[in-house]
């Protein structure tokens, strides 16, 4: 009897023991977030979700590609809500995640030969000349250019190949334009809301420790949704805009044309409440796109008289000046402005600092991380204003033009594949695509634009989808010629 009793209480025990490394875990947990904070707690609770989701990436790792483009989306907002999170890092994560799973676990399903072409070559040649600047004989801080070749280089060469590899379907265009203006869209709603009812607690602790002073002005918020800053959710917005517009007009069905005009009018909203002036050139950038793709000179002139129409109202009348939007949009075509004019004075003294500098002042000497990790050059102290004002002062004249000229080249590239395309939805879908990547590069002018998220995933994966579209395209129809004699047995 006593054996009986002696084996069940083993029994029971040995049945129940997997409490005990959950009893651990969760005090260890709770030891750890009354230690190091919520970031912590917030990390456990998703952990096995992470576990999941890798596994997941290891076997379909398009999925890793498509989670990428709605994290870079998401990314501001997570790191403005969960404090001491590096949100940025996660970008990073997901795409050498990816990268992983190509290499080593499905390697044998993809065809690499396909990443042999010029967009994937110009992107290494940018990347061996950030390195090069490891050299640069400034000396600037290695910690300065880790965290700016991320954005200036990193995310370039990571971002062509895998959308290359991973969206070899012709459906995968329709997947990732879905979900960039649904993303969008929702972006734009949420912008609205900001203005109507306020920024929340998190935000606002943003706001509190230093943006304020850009993003309030003269008491009215400058809107940046759950984007980086102003600056980019309308510089954004405006890319996404004039996509939507220009599909709008596309071989489509009624229902569709409708849903994209909608969408692109909400989002052009958006556009205008984050006050962001240089955003302006995003829709004069991609509509000029637009209408050189087209090749029709009736479309050409139309565009050009409605485009310049709209121009000339904003800069020689007052039509709307009643509403703030309009009124800050306005100073964008104001050559007296005075944020425009210092803008000016600081490109004068970086001449003046780099003129002997032909490679530059060395990357990550400019910007956010030029103060962090540089703030002892004189650069640091400089406000690039611009990405190409950036560029031009962490890699000098030589490696701007470089750069400069390979964008070029990828725009003309782009416009050529166009040309060339015979498939009338597809052809409106890449002239969509190539129009708002122009539209990010013109606004790059005014503000760092291309090296922000989520525009910097967006016109990267839009320039690996249109190299990618010439095996997508409808092939013209043979023409069989036929003889008399085949004609009399055809009748």
């Amino acid at each position: 009897m006593e054996s009986n009793i002696f084996y069940t209480t083993n029994r029971n025990i040995i049945k129940n023991i997997w409490v005990i490394p959950i009893v651990l875990f969760t005090v260890a947990c709770g030891w750890l977030i009354a230690k190091k904070g919520i970031a912590i707690g917030v990390i456990f609770l998703v952990l096995p979700f992470i576990v999941g989701f890798v596994t997941l990436v290891f076997l379909k790792p398009r999925i890793g590609m498509f989670t990428y483009i709605v994290y870079v989306f998401l990314m501001p907002t997570i790191g403005k809500h969960v404090p001491g999170l590096q949100a940025g890092l996660g970008t990073d994560a997901l795409l050498f995640l990816t990268l992983f799973a190509v290499l080593f676990f499905r390697g044998d399903k993809f065809k690499f030969r396909y990443i042999n072409n010029d967009l994937f070559w110009t992107a290494v040649v940018w990347f061996v000349i950030t390195i090069l600047q490891l050299g640069n004989p400034e000396r600037p801080s290695i910690l300065g250019w880790v965290y700016e070749m991320r954005s200036a280089t990193l995310y370039w060469i990571l971002t062509i190949p895998l959308a290359i590899l991973l969206f070899y379907k012709k459906s995968d265009i329709n997947t990732f334009l879905t979900i960039i203006i649904v993303l969008s869209f929702i972006g734009a709603i949420y912008g609205v809301k900001q203005q109507k009812f306020g920024v929340d607690a998190a935000e606002n602790r943003w706001l509190e420790e230093g943006p304020k002073k850009t993003h309030v002005l003269f008491g009215k918020l400058r809107v940046f949704s759950y984007y980086s800053d102003a600056g980019q959710f309308g510089a954004s917005q405006a890319q996404i805009a004039i996509m939507c517009i220009i599909l709008a007009v596309g071989p489509y069905t009624k229902k569709k044309k409708v849903i994209y005009a909608i969408s692109g009018l909400v989002i052009m909203y958006g556009m205008l409440i984050s006050g962001t002036r240089g955003a302006l050139f995003g829709l004069v950038g991609g509509g000029f796109t637009f209408l050189i793709l087209s090749k029709q000179i009736k479309i050409l002139l139309l565009g050009a008289i409605v485009g310049g129409g709209a121009l000339g109202v904003l800069k020689y009348t007052t039509i709307g000046n009643q509403n703030a939007e309009v009124r800050r949009l306005r100073t964008s075509l104001d050559p007296k402005d005075a944020s425009l004019q210092v803008r000016f004075i600081n490109q004068k003294i970086l001449a003046d600092y780099i003129r002997n500098k032909p490679f530059g002042a060395g990357v990550g000497t400019m910007g956010t991380w030029g103060t962090i990790y540089n703030k002892n050059k004189y650069i640091s102290t400089i406000p690039p204003d611009s990405l190409y004002v950036k560029i031009w002062g962490m890699y000098g004249i030589v490696g701007f033009l470089i750069w400069f000229g390979i964008m070029m080249y990828i725009m003309g590239k782009s416009a050529g594949i166009i040309w060339k395309t015979r498939d009338p939805i597809l052809k409106n879908q890449l002239v969509s695509l190539c129009s708002g990547a122009a539209g990010i590069m013109l606004c790059s002018y005014g503000n760092e634009v291309l090296n922000a998220m989520p525009s910097e995933a967006i016109v990267y994966t839009s320039f690996a989808l249109i190299w990618l579209s010439p095996r997508w395209d409808t092939p013209e129809p043979k023409i069989v010629e036929v003889t008399e004699s085949e004609e009399s047995v055809y009748a």
